[in-house]
């Protein structure tokens, strides 16, 4: 099977924040409890140089990028090769220096995570982070970029909409109009950790996302705050995108790629190497297919647990870890 185009790799597996609906508190990945988890770069560009047809490369996992010491030599050599890189960051990092580099090192597209147009929100949901300091960073970098007189990298806005921030949707809007973000882009939680293989450190994140996911609220109130979303961005002009609340069902012979693309076009590699489905699955302890750092890309992708997994997620009984995910059911 021809390689992937699309890649997503994962430069740090340690974060700088504990977020209440993110896995990372579960994580034992770095100090105290270990050496610093990040990619060598060496390993970077060896995993990079096996991929010849890459067209996309989004870094980003659970950690925080800008932790990484050689985040922007990895988004350089990866634009020397002709291709877009991407990511996501919370900005909690970011300071003159490295604004400068998000700017001159290429990087096409910053997706910026703030899930909450106040302090009080914000800083419930992104535990340590300072709503205040957030947004003075992205202001910075916005400054950074008129100076410099550059359009990239492109800003987006993302927000991980629930119960808790829904009211907000409106005030979000009109925050990334206040800083001419180019999109906002708005996701639910991205998997409700349902499988029976669920390891039991996972099992309050699951709780997590019972207590918070918009698939089980009132729909009214739901609707009620996405139309006003949608009125605030077309008055203001603001490019907004809203997930689906209904499940997409995938009827019998519907062929894998159509359920979805990820398996075959794409794949996520975390820190150490190990190859995953996609993004959504977050660690290799739920599932991964080897070290694809030491069994080379080509052998890894198309190898037996690979094939194996295209095989049952193209069949009417998924493999138990996609049927809940966001992207599988249609509600990302």
């Amino acid at each position: 099977m021809e390689l992937p185009s699309y890649l997503q790799i994962e430069p740090v597996g340690q974060c700088n924040l504990r977020c209440q609906m993110c896995s990372i508190q579960f994580r034992q990945d770095g100090p105290p409890y270990g050496p610093l988890a990040f990619m060598a770069f060496e390993q970077f560009t060896r995993i990079i140089d096996q991929f010849p047809n890459v067209k996309e490369l989004h870094l980003q996992g659970l950690g925080e990028p800008m932790m990484h010491p050689r985040f922007f030599d990895m988004v350089a050599y990866a634009v020397g090769r002709n291709i877009t890189v991407t990511t996501n960051s919370n900005l909690t990092l970011l300071n003159e220096r490295r604004a400068e580099r998000c700017v001159t090192s290429g990087l096409d597209c910053l997706h910026v995570s703030i899930d909450g147009a106040n302090p009080e929100t914000y800083e419930r949901i992104r535990v340590r982070a300072r709503f205040e300091r957030v947004v003075g960073n992205l202001e910075q970098l916005i400054s950074i970029k008129e100076r410099l007189g550059s359009k990239l990298p492109r800003l987006v806005l993302v927000v991980v909409v629930m119960r808790q921030n829904l009211h907000e949707l409106a005030d979000l809007v009109r925050l990334a109009h206040r800083w001419s973000v180019e999109r906002i882009f708005v996701q639910h939680l991205c998997h409700d950790f349902g499988e029976a293989s669920l390891p039991v450190h996972y099992r309050s994140m699951r709780e997590f996302v019972q207590a918070q996911t918009l698939l089980e609220e009132d729909p009214q109130r739901v609707e009620h705050h996405f139309a006003e979303a949608r009125r605030i961005a077309g008055e203001l002009g603001v490019d907004l995108r809203l997930p689906s609340i209904r499940l997409r069902l995938h009827p019998h012979g519907t062929p894998g790629p159509t359920r979805c693309h990820w398996p075959w076009q794409g794949t996520y590699i975390s820190y150490q190497g190990y190859a995953m489905p996609c993004c959504m699955v977050s660690t290799p302890d739920r599932i991964n297919f080897g070290n694809i750092a030491e069994q080379g890309v080509e052998a890894t992708w198309n190898g037996a647990p690979y094939q194996a997994f295209r095989d049952q997620f193209a069949s009417d009984e998924p493999p138990d870890i996609c049927r809940s995910c966001s992207i599988y059911t249609g509600t990302f």
